[in-house]
């Protein structure tokens, strides 16, 4: 797989899975752009990291969610570095709980950010991919958006929202040459996941064939693929990265 002369940018790209996916595009030979919303400290170890290996990136600071924001980092993104070929949505939240006592600023704040945010920088970008006739939007979903889960109906319906959008912009963008495309991840082993009780992961686990949760590396691997020539007859698809706890 070969990104030299791309430029790629990563929603949510300072921790977790967004870092993996910095990390492995800047290795590729991508321009990798780092979005994050309030960990400035943490995007700037990866783009130290990414420039350490003798990497290209770039940090750019807004919340996905505020429209005007994303509009004006993304001229701001163009203008600095002349294209964009790479969307990768990633920014992501979690509120859970029973839906029964969900409070509604919980379901907006996991609708708008998980769903209108990629709504927001899928928008933005477009009309440039259009005009390059060439590019590759990758949306991070979940397993799930595609199995549902108690307690976390807010970010089910997000998720299985960004199915839809996935499909959708597939059949629309296709004839510019614009690939599609998601990757679903199951459980990773990440901040989000670290915390959780020890009798749950073993629940988890127990409802994992190959007993272990994920790397973000591996959500990385698949987002490269996709981005990659070695995928660019793939669109409108969605690679289960969940080590076979939901075979969709």
């Amino acid at each position: 797989m070969e990104l030299s002369g791309k430029v790629a940018v990563v929603t949510g790209g300072s921790r977790g899975i967004g870092r993996a996916v910095c990390l492995r595009l800047a290795s590729l030979g991508a321009t990798v752009i780092i979005n994050y919303v309030s960990r400035s400290d943490a995007a700037d170890e990866v783009v130290k990291e990414i420039e350490g290996n003798g990497g290209k990136s770039g940090v750019y600071q807004f919340n996905v969610a505020d429209t005007a924001a994303v509009t004006e980092a993304f001229k701001a993104i163009l203008a600095d570095h002349g294209r964009i070929d790479i969307l990768v949505n990633n920014a992501g939240i979690t509120r859970d709980g029973l839906f029964m006592k969900m409070k509604e600023s919980d379901w907006d704040d996991v609708l708008n950010i998980n769903l209108k945010g990629a709504y927001n920088c899928i928008k933005a970008v477009t009309r440039p991919m259009m005009k390059q006739r060439q590019g590759a939007i990758i949306s991070i979903t979940s397993v799930i958006g595609f199995a549902g889960n108690a307690g976390q109906a807010n970010y089910s319906a997000a998720k299985a929202g960004l199915i839809g959008l996935t499909r959708s912009l597939a059949k629309e963008l296709s004839a510019r040459n614009i690939t599609v495309n998601g990757v679903a991840p199951g459980y990773i082993d990440t901040d989000m996941t670290k915390d959780l009780p020890d009798n749950v992961k073993d629940i988890i686990l127990s409802e994992i064939p190959l007993k272990r949760m994920g790397d973000p590396e591996d959500i990385a691997g698949a987002v490269a693929f996709l981005a990659s020539d070695d995928g660019k007859y793939i669109t409108g698809q969605f690679i289960h990265v969940n080590g076979g706890m939901f075979m969709g």
